[in-house]
Protein backbone atom coordinates (compact mmCIF):
# COMPACT_ATOMS: atom_id res chain seq x y z
CA UNK A 1 0.00 0.00 0.00
CA UNK A 2 1.35 3.57 -0.97
CA UNK A 3 2.29 5.77 1.67
CA UNK A 4 0.08 7.95 0.63
CA UNK A 5 -3.44 6.07 0.75
CA UNK A 6 -6.11 5.99 3.71
CA UNK A 7 -6.19 3.31 6.15
CA UNK A 8 -8.88 0.75 4.80
CA UNK A 9 -11.65 0.38 6.83
CA UNK A 10 -11.41 3.90 8.40
CA UNK A 11 -14.13 4.82 10.67
CA UNK A 12 -16.45 7.30 9.86
CA UNK A 13 -15.78 10.43 11.98
CA UNK A 14 -17.37 13.72 12.14
CA UNK A 15 -14.58 16.45 10.77
CA UNK A 16 -15.41 19.96 12.19
CA UNK A 17 -14.97 22.38 9.27
CA UNK A 18 -16.19 25.83 8.18
CA UNK A 19 -16.72 26.29 4.44
CA UNK A 20 -16.47 29.14 2.86
CA UNK A 21 -18.84 31.61 1.87
CA UNK A 22 -19.92 30.35 -1.19
CA UNK A 23 -20.39 26.67 0.14
CA UNK A 24 -22.63 25.00 2.50
CA UNK A 25 -21.36 24.93 5.95
CA UNK A 26 -21.08 21.27 6.90
CA UNK A 27 -24.46 20.15 5.57
CA UNK A 28 -24.67 16.33 5.73
CA UNK A 29 -25.38 14.75 2.52
CA UNK A 30 -28.36 13.02 3.17
CA UNK A 31 -31.37 11.97 0.57
CA UNK A 32 -34.78 14.34 -0.25
CA UNK A 33 -37.44 14.98 2.18
CA UNK A 34 -40.91 16.04 1.23
CA UNK A 35 -40.76 19.48 -0.26
CA UNK A 36 -43.53 22.87 -0.54
CA UNK A 37 -46.78 22.01 -2.23
CA UNK A 38 -46.48 21.60 -5.34
CA UNK A 39 -42.27 21.99 -5.47
CA UNK A 40 -40.33 18.46 -6.82
CA UNK A 41 -37.71 17.85 -4.38
CA UNK A 42 -34.14 16.47 -5.52
CA UNK A 43 -32.87 12.92 -5.03
CA UNK A 44 -29.94 14.89 -3.16
CA UNK A 45 -29.23 17.86 -1.84
CA UNK A 46 -27.52 20.56 -4.65
CA UNK A 47 -26.16 24.04 -3.95
CA UNK A 48 -26.67 27.12 -6.12
CA UNK A 49 -24.29 30.14 -5.91
CA UNK A 50 -26.74 33.33 -7.05
CA UNK A 51 -25.42 36.34 -8.92
CA UNK A 52 -27.99 38.88 -8.52
CA UNK A 53 -26.03 41.28 -10.39
CA UNK A 54 -24.67 38.70 -12.96
CA UNK A 55 -20.95 39.46 -13.37
CA UNK A 56 -20.82 43.03 -12.76
CA UNK A 57 -18.74 44.28 -9.77
CA UNK A 58 -17.32 48.10 -8.40
CA UNK A 59 -13.21 46.13 -8.84
CA UNK A 60 -11.88 45.92 -11.68
CA UNK A 61 -9.36 42.69 -10.20
CA UNK A 62 -6.94 41.83 -13.01
CA UNK A 63 -7.61 38.11 -12.55
CA UNK A 64 -11.22 38.11 -12.46
CA UNK A 65 -12.70 35.34 -14.76
CA UNK A 66 -16.08 36.34 -14.52
CA UNK A 67 -16.09 40.23 -15.67
CA UNK A 68 -16.00 38.70 -19.25
CA UNK A 69 -19.44 37.56 -18.81
CA UNK A 70 -21.26 40.41 -19.07
CA UNK A 71 -21.00 39.92 -22.35
CA UNK A 72 -23.37 36.53 -22.75
CA UNK A 73 -25.85 39.13 -22.20
CA UNK A 74 -25.38 42.22 -24.35
CA UNK A 75 -27.06 45.41 -23.12
CA UNK A 76 -28.84 43.86 -20.06
CA UNK A 77 -28.56 45.65 -16.58
CA UNK A 78 -27.66 42.81 -14.08
CA UNK A 79 -30.42 42.76 -11.94
CA UNK A 80 -32.13 40.27 -10.55
CA UNK A 81 -35.95 41.48 -10.45
CA UNK A 82 -38.15 40.55 -7.06
CA UNK A 83 -40.33 37.96 -9.07
CA UNK A 84 -37.03 36.05 -10.02
CA UNK A 85 -35.69 36.30 -6.99
CA UNK A 86 -39.18 35.34 -4.97
CA UNK A 87 -39.08 32.32 -7.90
CA UNK A 88 -35.56 31.45 -7.01
CA UNK A 89 -35.64 31.11 -3.52
CA UNK A 90 -39.37 29.18 -3.97
CA UNK A 91 -38.09 26.39 -5.56
CA UNK A 92 -34.18 26.57 -4.60
CA UNK A 93 -35.33 25.65 -0.33
CA UNK A 94 -38.64 23.84 -1.73
CA UNK A 95 -36.28 21.29 -3.04
CA UNK A 96 -34.05 20.90 -0.23
CA UNK A 97 -34.27 18.10 2.36
CA UNK A 98 -34.88 19.22 6.11
CA UNK A 99 -32.14 20.30 7.87
CA UNK A 100 -29.95 23.38 7.12
CA UNK A 101 -30.22 24.80 3.63
CA UNK A 102 -27.52 27.77 2.63
CA UNK A 103 -28.64 30.28 0.54
CA UNK A 104 -25.47 31.77 -0.66
CA UNK A 105 -24.85 35.07 -2.70
CA UNK A 106 -22.24 35.76 -4.80
CA UNK A 107 -21.26 37.99 -7.83
CA UNK A 108 -19.93 40.10 -9.04
CA UNK A 109 -20.26 42.21 -6.23
CA UNK A 110 -23.87 41.33 -5.04
CA UNK A 111 -24.06 43.99 -2.26
CA UNK A 112 -24.32 46.42 -5.37
CA UNK A 113 -27.99 44.80 -4.90
CA UNK A 114 -28.41 47.33 -1.86
CA UNK A 115 -29.76 46.40 1.72
CA UNK A 116 -33.25 46.60 0.97
CA UNK A 117 -32.89 44.23 -1.95
CA UNK A 118 -31.39 41.35 0.93
CA UNK A 119 -33.97 42.19 3.39
CA UNK A 120 -36.46 41.33 1.03
CA UNK A 121 -34.40 37.87 0.24
CA UNK A 122 -34.24 37.06 3.66
CA UNK A 123 -38.03 37.88 4.32
CA UNK A 124 -39.02 35.81 1.11
CA UNK A 125 -36.63 32.90 2.06
CA UNK A 126 -38.21 32.94 5.90
CA UNK A 127 -41.26 32.46 4.09
CA UNK A 128 -40.90 29.61 2.26
CA UNK A 129 -38.66 27.69 4.42
CA UNK A 130 -40.45 24.50 5.84
CA UNK A 131 -40.66 24.25 9.95
CA UNK A 132 -37.90 21.67 9.45
CA UNK A 133 -35.60 23.35 7.57
CA UNK A 134 -32.51 25.95 9.05
CA UNK A 135 -31.51 28.67 7.03
CA UNK A 136 -27.88 29.65 6.50
CA UNK A 137 -27.07 32.77 4.53
CA UNK A 138 -23.80 33.37 3.14
CA UNK A 139 -22.46 36.11 0.80
CA UNK A 140 -19.35 36.96 -1.04
CA UNK A 141 -17.85 40.08 -0.89
CA UNK A 142 -15.15 42.33 -1.62
CA UNK A 143 -15.87 44.25 1.48
CA UNK A 144 -15.43 47.96 0.16
CA UNK A 145 -19.09 48.55 -0.06
CA UNK A 146 -19.79 47.41 3.59
CA UNK A 147 -21.37 50.08 6.09
CA UNK A 148 -22.85 49.63 10.31
CA UNK A 149 -26.31 49.32 8.20
CA UNK A 150 -24.98 46.26 6.09
CA UNK A 151 -22.99 44.73 8.99
CA UNK A 152 -26.28 44.97 11.54
CA UNK A 153 -28.41 43.34 8.83
CA UNK A 154 -25.38 40.69 8.22
CA UNK A 155 -25.02 40.02 12.08
CA UNK A 156 -28.92 39.98 12.81
CA UNK A 157 -29.48 37.05 10.53
CA UNK A 158 -25.84 35.10 11.41
CA UNK A 159 -24.41 35.56 7.62
CA UNK A 160 -21.13 33.82 7.19
CA UNK A 161 -19.67 36.49 5.01
CA UNK A 162 -16.46 35.43 2.72
CA UNK A 163 -14.49 38.56 2.30
CA UNK A 164 -11.73 38.55 -0.32
CA UNK A 165 -8.15 39.90 0.69
CA UNK A 166 -4.74 38.48 -0.84
CA UNK A 167 -2.87 39.22 2.02
CA UNK A 168 -0.66 42.27 3.07
CA UNK A 169 -1.67 45.42 1.10
CA UNK A 170 1.93 45.35 -1.02
CA UNK A 171 0.50 41.84 -2.29
CA UNK A 172 -3.46 42.51 -2.18
CA UNK A 173 -3.42 46.17 -4.56
CA UNK A 174 -1.07 44.33 -7.22
CA UNK A 175 -4.15 42.78 -8.86
CA UNK A 176 -7.11 43.63 -6.88
CA UNK A 177 -7.54 47.22 -7.66
CA UNK A 178 -11.01 49.44 -8.88
CA UNK A 179 -12.21 50.87 -12.12
CA UNK A 180 -9.60 53.18 -12.03
CA UNK A 181 -6.57 50.64 -11.56
CA UNK A 182 -6.01 52.10 -7.74
CA UNK A 183 -5.62 50.31 -4.86
CA UNK A 184 -8.62 48.82 -3.03
CA UNK A 185 -6.84 47.50 0.31
CA UNK A 186 -7.80 50.60 2.51
CA UNK A 187 -11.62 50.00 1.95
CA UNK A 188 -11.61 46.24 2.19
CA UNK A 189 -9.66 46.48 5.47
CA UNK A 190 -12.54 49.23 6.71
CA UNK A 191 -15.31 46.88 5.54
CA UNK A 192 -13.34 44.27 7.38
CA UNK A 193 -13.09 46.12 10.76
CA UNK A 194 -16.93 46.90 10.53
CA UNK A 195 -17.78 43.11 10.35
CA UNK A 196 -15.59 42.10 13.27
CA UNK A 197 -17.08 45.43 15.20
CA UNK A 198 -20.87 43.72 14.80
CA UNK A 199 -19.51 40.48 15.41
CA UNK A 200 -20.13 39.16 12.11
CA UNK A 201 -18.86 35.60 11.49
CA UNK A 202 -16.29 36.06 8.54
CA UNK A 203 -13.71 33.86 6.44
CA UNK A 204 -11.19 35.15 4.49
CA UNK A 205 -10.67 34.14 0.85
CA UNK A 206 -7.19 34.63 -0.53
CA UNK A 207 -6.49 33.79 -4.25
CA UNK A 208 -3.11 32.58 -4.76
CA UNK A 209 -1.26 33.95 -7.82
CA UNK A 210 1.99 34.88 -9.01
CA UNK A 211 2.57 38.11 -7.08
CA UNK A 212 2.04 36.17 -3.37
CA UNK A 213 3.33 32.93 -4.20
CA UNK A 214 6.39 33.22 -2.43
CA UNK A 215 5.39 34.68 0.55
CA UNK A 216 2.71 31.80 2.33
CA UNK A 217 3.94 32.35 5.54
CA UNK A 218 3.72 36.41 5.58
CA UNK A 219 0.18 35.95 4.28
CA UNK A 220 -1.08 33.64 7.07
CA UNK A 221 0.60 35.33 9.50
CA UNK A 222 -0.97 38.26 8.15
CA UNK A 223 -4.50 37.15 8.66
CA UNK A 224 -3.73 35.10 11.70
CA UNK A 225 -2.10 37.71 13.66
CA UNK A 226 -2.77 41.21 12.19
CA UNK A 227 -6.17 40.79 11.26
CA UNK A 228 -7.24 38.29 13.59
CA UNK A 229 -8.84 35.92 11.20
CA UNK A 230 -9.29 32.78 12.02
CA UNK A 231 -10.85 30.91 9.02
CA UNK A 232 -9.18 31.10 5.70
CA UNK A 233 -9.34 29.91 2.89
CA UNK A 234 -7.06 30.20 -0.15
CA UNK A 235 -8.00 29.74 -4.22
CA UNK A 236 -5.42 29.14 -7.09
CA UNK A 237 -5.35 31.58 -9.82
CA UNK A 238 -5.36 29.75 -13.00
CA UNK A 239 -5.89 32.33 -15.63
CA UNK A 240 -6.13 30.52 -18.93
CA UNK A 241 -5.26 32.73 -21.56
CA UNK A 242 -8.02 32.59 -23.85
CA UNK A 243 -11.24 34.23 -23.89
CA UNK A 244 -13.43 31.80 -26.39
CA UNK A 245 -14.15 29.15 -23.51
CA UNK A 246 -12.08 26.04 -22.24
CA UNK A 247 -9.68 24.44 -24.47
CA UNK A 248 -6.99 21.33 -24.47
CA UNK A 249 -3.69 23.11 -24.79
CA UNK A 250 -4.31 26.29 -23.03
CA UNK A 251 -1.67 28.43 -21.93
CA UNK A 252 -1.88 30.63 -18.71
CA UNK A 253 -1.67 34.26 -18.04
CA UNK A 254 1.48 35.38 -16.26
CA UNK A 255 -0.87 36.58 -12.89
CA UNK A 256 -0.97 32.39 -12.93
CA UNK A 257 0.16 30.58 -9.79
CA UNK A 258 3.04 28.19 -10.80
CA UNK A 259 2.13 25.07 -10.21
CA UNK A 260 5.31 23.67 -7.54
CA UNK A 261 4.61 26.86 -6.28
CA UNK A 262 1.03 26.43 -5.23
CA UNK A 263 2.58 23.22 -3.66
CA UNK A 264 5.28 24.90 -1.78
CA UNK A 265 2.88 27.37 -0.53
CA UNK A 266 0.61 24.99 0.68
CA UNK A 267 3.22 23.07 2.19
CA UNK A 268 4.59 26.40 4.12
CA UNK A 269 1.44 27.18 5.35
CA UNK A 270 0.68 23.73 6.76
CA UNK A 271 3.90 23.05 8.76
CA UNK A 272 2.82 26.30 10.59
CA UNK A 273 -0.76 25.64 11.25
CA UNK A 274 -0.04 21.84 12.03
CA UNK A 275 2.12 22.69 14.88
CA UNK A 276 0.73 25.38 16.27
CA UNK A 277 -2.91 26.53 14.94
CA UNK A 278 -4.83 22.97 14.48
CA UNK A 279 -8.07 23.46 16.56
CA UNK A 280 -7.98 27.43 16.10
CA UNK A 281 -7.56 28.40 13.18
CA UNK A 282 -9.52 26.58 10.22
CA UNK A 283 -7.89 25.83 7.04
CA UNK A 284 -10.45 25.16 4.31
CA UNK A 285 -8.07 23.12 2.15
CA UNK A 286 -6.96 21.17 5.32
CA UNK A 287 -10.33 20.59 6.78
CA UNK A 288 -10.89 18.96 3.19
CA UNK A 289 -7.88 16.80 3.27
CA UNK A 290 -8.39 15.67 6.94
CA UNK A 291 -11.98 14.54 5.79
CA UNK A 292 -10.49 12.63 2.61
CA UNK A 293 -7.91 10.75 4.96
CA UNK A 294 -10.71 9.48 6.96
CA UNK A 295 -12.35 8.18 4.41
CA UNK A 296 -15.07 10.93 4.29
CA UNK A 297 -16.18 12.70 1.24
CA UNK A 298 -14.33 15.87 0.56
CA UNK A 299 -16.25 18.83 2.14
CA UNK A 300 -14.87 20.67 -1.72
CA UNK A 301 -16.50 19.49 -4.52
CA UNK A 302 -13.03 19.91 -6.46
CA UNK A 303 -11.70 16.88 -4.38
CA UNK A 304 -14.71 14.63 -5.09
CA UNK A 305 -14.50 11.59 -7.50
CA UNK A 306 -17.99 13.35 -9.68
CA UNK A 307 -19.45 16.82 -9.20
CA UNK A 308 -22.57 17.92 -10.89
CA UNK A 309 -24.31 19.45 -7.62
CA UNK A 310 -22.74 22.37 -7.26
CA UNK A 311 -24.64 25.35 -9.62
CA UNK A 312 -24.69 29.05 -10.87
CA UNK A 313 -27.69 31.06 -11.16
CA UNK A 314 -27.52 34.19 -13.19
CA UNK A 315 -29.53 37.30 -12.41
CA UNK A 316 -31.89 36.52 -15.21
CA UNK A 317 -32.50 33.16 -13.99
CA UNK A 318 -30.68 31.28 -16.04
CA UNK A 319 -28.86 27.84 -14.87
CA UNK A 320 -25.58 26.82 -15.59
CA UNK A 321 -23.64 23.54 -14.37
CA UNK A 322 -21.10 25.50 -12.61
CA UNK A 323 -19.72 28.57 -11.04
CA UNK A 324 -16.96 27.91 -13.40
CA UNK A 325 -18.74 26.83 -16.60
CA UNK A 326 -20.62 30.16 -17.23
CA UNK A 327 -20.51 29.28 -20.52
CA UNK A 328 -23.12 28.56 -23.52
CA UNK A 329 -22.14 24.89 -23.59
CA UNK A 330 -23.08 24.28 -19.85
CA UNK A 331 -26.51 26.23 -20.10
CA UNK A 332 -29.27 24.24 -18.66
CA UNK A 333 -31.89 26.29 -19.20
CA UNK A 334 -34.03 28.92 -17.37
CA UNK A 335 -35.89 28.73 -14.12
CA UNK A 336 -38.57 30.47 -15.01
CA UNK A 337 -39.51 27.92 -17.69
CA UNK A 338 -38.22 24.54 -16.31
CA UNK A 339 -38.23 24.30 -12.53
CA UNK A 340 -34.76 24.12 -11.16
CA UNK A 341 -34.87 20.46 -9.79
CA UNK A 342 -35.43 19.49 -13.71
CA UNK A 343 -32.81 21.30 -14.94
CA UNK A 344 -30.24 19.88 -11.76
CA UNK A 345 -31.10 16.20 -12.61
CA UNK A 346 -31.44 16.71 -16.19
CA UNK A 347 -29.30 14.30 -18.21
CA UNK A 348 -27.19 17.00 -19.45
CA UNK A 349 -26.15 18.31 -15.79
CA UNK A 350 -25.51 14.90 -14.41
CA UNK A 351 -23.05 13.95 -17.44
CA UNK A 352 -21.34 16.92 -16.66
CA UNK A 353 -20.77 15.24 -13.34
CA UNK A 354 -19.82 11.91 -13.92
CA UNK A 355 -17.29 13.36 -16.67
CA UNK A 356 -14.92 14.60 -14.47
CA UNK A 357 -14.53 10.56 -13.32
CA UNK A 358 -14.93 9.28 -16.86
CA UNK A 359 -12.05 11.56 -17.98
CA UNK A 360 -9.58 11.26 -15.38
CA UNK A 361 -6.26 10.18 -17.01
CA UNK A 362 -4.37 6.85 -16.77
CA UNK A 363 -1.73 8.90 -14.58
CA UNK A 364 -4.11 10.07 -12.05
CA UNK A 365 -6.00 6.82 -11.94
CA UNK A 366 -3.01 4.89 -10.34
CA UNK A 367 -2.05 8.27 -8.53
CA UNK A 368 -1.31 7.25 -4.62
CA UNK A 369 -3.02 10.58 -3.85
CA UNK A 370 -6.48 10.15 -6.22
CA UNK A 371 -7.84 9.50 -3.09
CA UNK A 372 -7.54 13.25 -1.71
CA UNK A 373 -7.90 15.13 -5.19
CA UNK A 374 -9.44 13.20 -7.91
CA UNK A 375 -7.78 15.39 -10.77
CA UNK A 376 -9.22 18.28 -8.63
CA UNK A 377 -11.49 21.10 -10.50
CA UNK A 378 -12.13 20.24 -14.40
CA UNK A 379 -11.42 24.07 -15.49
CA UNK A 380 -7.91 23.48 -14.57
CA UNK A 381 -7.26 20.04 -16.88
CA UNK A 382 -5.82 21.29 -19.61
CA UNK A 383 -2.41 19.77 -20.01
CA UNK A 384 -1.28 16.22 -20.93
CA UNK A 385 0.20 14.02 -19.00
CA UNK A 386 4.16 12.36 -19.12
CA UNK A 387 2.38 9.81 -21.79
CA UNK A 388 0.71 12.18 -23.56
CA UNK A 389 -2.72 11.44 -22.65
CA UNK A 390 -4.99 14.52 -22.44
CA UNK A 391 -7.15 16.23 -19.51
CA UNK A 392 -4.22 16.30 -16.80
CA UNK A 393 -4.71 19.10 -14.46
CA UNK A 394 -2.71 22.27 -14.73
CA UNK A 395 -1.99 22.03 -10.83
CA UNK A 396 -0.60 18.44 -10.55
CA UNK A 397 2.77 19.05 -9.88
CA UNK A 398 1.89 21.08 -6.88
CA UNK A 399 -1.47 18.66 -5.41
CA UNK A 400 1.08 15.57 -5.39
CA UNK A 401 3.97 17.10 -3.72
CA UNK A 402 1.20 18.67 -0.92
CA UNK A 403 -0.49 15.52 -0.40
CA UNK A 404 2.52 13.32 -0.50
CA UNK A 405 4.03 16.29 2.48
CA UNK A 406 0.83 16.02 4.51
CA UNK A 407 0.28 12.38 4.42
CA UNK A 408 2.20 11.95 8.13
CA UNK A 409 0.59 14.58 10.17
CA UNK A 410 -3.02 13.72 8.57
CA UNK A 411 -2.56 10.31 9.07
CA UNK A 412 -1.82 10.69 13.12
CA UNK A 413 -4.94 13.48 13.15
CA UNK A 414 -7.17 10.55 11.49
CA UNK A 415 -5.90 8.30 14.24
CA UNK A 416 -6.73 10.69 17.06
CA UNK A 417 -9.92 11.22 15.05
CA UNK A 418 -11.00 7.45 15.42
CA UNK A 419 -9.77 6.72 18.73
CA UNK A 420 -12.47 9.09 19.94
CA UNK A 421 -9.88 12.13 20.34
CA UNK A 422 -9.43 15.66 19.06
CA UNK A 423 -7.01 16.25 16.07
CA UNK A 424 -5.52 19.69 17.75
CA UNK A 425 -3.98 16.86 20.25
CA UNK A 426 -1.53 16.91 17.64
CA UNK A 427 0.07 19.69 18.42
CA UNK A 428 1.28 18.54 21.55
CA UNK A 429 2.29 15.43 20.35
CA UNK A 430 4.59 17.54 18.53
CA UNK A 431 5.51 20.48 21.39
CA UNK A 432 6.11 16.98 23.49
CA UNK A 433 9.17 15.03 21.23
CA UNK A 434 12.51 16.25 22.11
CA UNK A 435 14.55 17.34 19.40
CA UNK A 436 16.41 14.28 18.26
CA UNK A 437 13.60 12.06 19.00
CA UNK A 438 11.59 10.75 16.03
CA UNK A 439 8.94 13.14 14.48
CA UNK A 440 5.50 11.99 15.53
CA UNK A 441 4.22 12.46 11.94
CA UNK A 442 6.12 8.68 11.16
CA UNK A 443 8.80 10.60 8.76
CA UNK A 444 11.60 9.23 10.50
CA UNK A 445 13.02 12.17 10.10
CA UNK A 446 14.18 13.35 13.91
CA UNK A 447 11.89 15.77 14.98
CA UNK A 448 14.81 18.91 14.83
CA UNK A 449 14.73 18.14 10.90
CA UNK A 450 10.87 17.74 10.92
CA UNK A 451 7.69 19.18 12.54
CA UNK A 452 9.79 20.30 15.29
CA UNK A 453 11.81 22.73 13.59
Amino acid sequence: MSTAEPPPGATPVTVTTKAGATGPRDRPVAGGAPAATGQPTARVPFHVLAKPTGPICNLDCEYCFFLSKEALYPGDRFRMSDDLLAEYLRQYIGAQPDGEVTVAWQGGEPTLMGVDFFRRALAVAESVARPGQQLLHTIQTNGTLLTDEWCELLARHRFLVGISIDGPPELHDRYRVDKRGGPTSDKVLRGLALLQAHGVDVNVLCTVHAANQDRPLDVYRYFRDDLGLTFIQFIPIVERDNDTGFQEGDTVTDRSVDPAAWGSFLNAVFDEWVVADVGTVFVQLFDAALASWCGLQSTLCIFRETCGDALALEHNGDLYSCDHFVEPAHLLGNITTTTMVELVTSPQQRAFGRAKADTLPGQCRSCAVRFACHGECPRNRFTRTADGEPGLNYLCAGYLDFFTHIDGPMRLMAQLLRSGRYADEIRGLFAAAGRNDPCPCGSGRKAKVCHGR
